[in-house]
């Protein structure tokens, strides 16, 4: 069975009514990202965080899988299928993706601010019970943070994504600008002569001068077509 990695950012999750960070309207307008999402903010305003993402998480469970995101589900009927994401929320798996990889942390888990990764005291919160009181301690006595990957910390799972996209037999590239790194470089480890695909509205600079086959649509009409595009193409054994 042929693997495909699938490299999805914020325009994946727009369909569904999630705001973009980056784009006009974005949540970058209404909140300085310094204050929000950075390891410094945290220190300065550790309240603040919280009720950021508590407001995220909640706009988050009143959202749904767009078709885009079923799409991608669906072609593990035909291939082997990992899903590398750049977004926080979690409707890949809400539609039915088992192997997503989150580059940028999950927003419906909380952790220890002594140790982000350690197991022991990450927890997943629920839909209906997914606040965080500011204040409120991790098992380790430290104060809960945003399983988030702040700016200027480190992606621990760019790695196993890495990995996953130069095993893969073709590369599908889903609602991103390609300009946050190191996600963007990840294309970089694709196979010489595995081909590329890129589902974005806008115009997309490829880094290596790539050969890349820009389907200029949104995530759910893009998808459609690369999925008939696909079937076209014969299958996926």
């Amino acid at each position: 069975m042929k693997k495909i990695a699938v490299l999805t950012g914020a325009g994946m999750s727009a369909e569904s009514g999630l705001k973009t960070f980056r784009d006009a309207g974005g949540l970058w307008e209404e909140y300085p990202v310094e204050q929000v999402a950075s390891h410094e903010g945290w220190l300065a305003d550790p309240a603040l965080v919280t009720r950021f993402y508590n407001e995220r998480r909640r706009q988050l469970a009143s959202a749904a899988p767009n078709e885009g995101h079923r799409l991608v589900a669906g072609l593990e009927r035909d291939y082997d299928v990992t899903v590398i994401t750049q977004n926080v929320d979690n409707l890949h798996e809400q539609a039915g993706s088992t192997r997503v990889i989150h580059l940028h942390g999950e927003l419906m888990k909380v952790c220890s601010s002594r140790d982000p990764y350690d197991q022991r005291y990450i927890r997943a919160l629920t839909a209906d019970n997914c606040e965080v009181k500011p204040g409120e301690l991790a098992g380790d006595g430290s104060l809960l943070r945003p399983f988030i990957v702040f700016f200027g910390e480190a992606v621990p799972m760019i790695g196993p994504a890495a990995e996953a996209v130069a095993e893969a037999d073709m590369m599908v590239i889903i609602g991103t600008s390609l300009n946050v790194y190191p996600a963007a470089g990840l294309v970089a480890y694709a196979r010489p002569g595995a081909p590329v695909w890129l589902i974005d509205p806008k115009a997309v600079s490829v880094s290596g001068g790539r050969p890349v086959r820009h389907i200029m649509k949104g995530a759910s009409e893009g998808m459609r077509q690369l999925v008939a595009e696909l079937r076209e193409a014969g299958g996926g054994a």
